[in-house]
């Protein structure tokens, strides 16, 4: 199977936005309960352990997904679309956190 290139880097690109989101949002998830954890340490290593896994396996399997074919623009596509999912996850928990403590972001 072998799909156009537009496709694959837009599909490229979702699966990096997928990534940043469970990556950075599981970070912020875990800080979030760390106080309120018995074994933090546990927390933070499974939590880490985790979601690097799972990053790992997202961009390996953009890496040799479909063909040999686009591999380093599928692969800068997917990064692409993990930082831009950082910037957000970003802007949206600082929001959060603001609107918390009652201060303004």
């Amino acid at each position: 199977m072998n799909l156009p290139f537009s496709i694959q880097l837009i599909l490229s690109l979702i699966v990096g936005l997928l990534q940043g989101s469970l990556f950075f949002g599981g970070l912020w998830l875990t800080v979030k309960h760390l106080q309120k954890s018995s074994a933090p340490w546990l927390l933070f290593l499974a939590s880490a352990l985790g979601r690097t896994l799972i990053t790992l396996a997202g961009f390996w399997f953009v890496g040799i997904w479909l063909s040999e074919a686009f591999r380093w623009q599928r692969m800068a596509a997917c990064l692409a679309g993990f930082i831009i999912a950082r910037m957000v996850i970003t802007r949206y928990t600082r929001s959060l956190n603001a609107s918390v403590s009652g201060k303004s972001a």
